[in-house]
């Protein structure tokens, strides 16, 4: 179930964004609105809530988090974006550490 975060997340938002893939976490930041999208089995279907909810497409992010071990990763087909990150993976430390402050206070 994906689920739309603008403050911290329940144990209840928790485990219904973690149910999809047994206690991973799929994410979407949005690092301008300090907000964030989780759960559901594809980054898009999450990067769509967002930008129905106000988001704009530059200001997000994927990646996704492991509940059990806490690890963050930044790797998602979104992030692919030509002259900009040129890979699945964030390459930008700023926006690396964008991501993981948000993913840290709401989820965290």
């Amino acid at each position: 179930m994906i689920i739309i975060l603008k403050k911290r997340a329940t144990k209840d938002d928790i485990k219904k964004m973690s149910e999809d893939f047994d206690g991973y976490i799929k994410l979407v930041v949005d690092i301008e609105k300090e907000i964030l999208a989780g759960g559901g089995e594809r980054h898009f279907e999450a990067e769509q809530k967002l930008i129905n909810d106000g988001s704009h497409q530059t200001s997000l992010w994927g990646g996704g988090l492991d509940w059990d071990t806490r690890e963050i990763d930044y790797n998602s087909i979104l992030n692919l974006r030509p002259g900009v990150n040129p890979s699945r993976d964030i390459l930008s430390e700023i926006i690396r550490k964008k991501f993981d402050k948000i993913v840290e206070d709401i989820l965290l």
